[in-house]
């Protein structure tokens, strides 16, 4: 005689319920299931990283002139200093501020500035060693961070800068106009920082721009 189960009936299998909201495993399931997921989740992973790397590059680039822009050129100035602090290294900062860019913008348009911009970043690139950074830090001001260079040598590349653009020349129109360049250095070493190296090459470069007024009047 067949033993009756828990509810009276004969031979009656019970089901387990699934509860809301939890799947069954599917065929899929298992370890090779598992490890598909693992290598999806991965590479999607890669991409995402790689996305964000290149977000960030592009933040800190200048649109118009495809150098550093004021954000990626003060990053690359902490880390420069970082490494200064770290080996005992030297470099130094040389910030430019371009010439009579304005008239030219009020008189030609703005094209024409952009225009003068390009020139002056193109020179910048080729008057500099591919390990030295340019950026643009706003508006007509350039930034060169330049490595192991003496005083001496930091600021005969400043005037060498100054001299490389003061030598280009512009045609809009019938006109042809001169932009030119005012440089000032501040030099790198393991006790500066980088709001004050940036504080005092701009501080030397306005110098520098008021002796250079004060050359063409004289």
């Amino acid at each position: 005689m067949k033993k009756l189960g828990p509810a009276g009936r004969r031979g009656t299998r019970y089901r387990r319920k699934a509860l809301p909201g939890v799947r069954s495993p599917g065929p899929g399931s298992g370890p090779a299931g598992a490890r598909q997921t693992i290598r999806r989740l991965r590479t999607e992973l890669v991409v995402a990283r790689a996305r964000i790397e290149e977000l960030t590059a592009s933040a800190e680039r200048d649109f118009l002139l495809d150098i550093f822009n004021r954000r990626g050129f003060a990053r690359e100035l902490h880390r420069s200093i970082a490494f200064i602090k770290r080996y005992d290294a030297t470099g130094a900062l040389v910030v430019l501020d371009v010439d009579r860019l304005k008239p030219i913008n009020d008189t030609f348009g703005h094209a024409a500035g952009d225009e003068v911009l390009k020139a002056v970043a193109r020179i910048l690139s080729e008057q500099v060693r591919s390990s030295d950074v340019i950026g643009r830090l706003g508006g007509d001001e350039f930034g060169v961070l330049l490595w192991h260079l003496s005083e001496s040598d930091a600021r005969a590349k400043a005037a060498e800068l100054e001299e490389a653009i003061d030598r280009l020349s512009f045609t809009f129109g019938d006109q042809t106009v001169r932009a030119g360049a005012s440089a000032g250095v501040a030099l790198l070493d393991k006790r500066v920082n980088p709001v004050r190296a940036l504080e005092e090459a701009d501080r030397a470069m306005y110098i520098r721009k008021a002796q250079r007024r004060h050359e063409v009047r004289a």
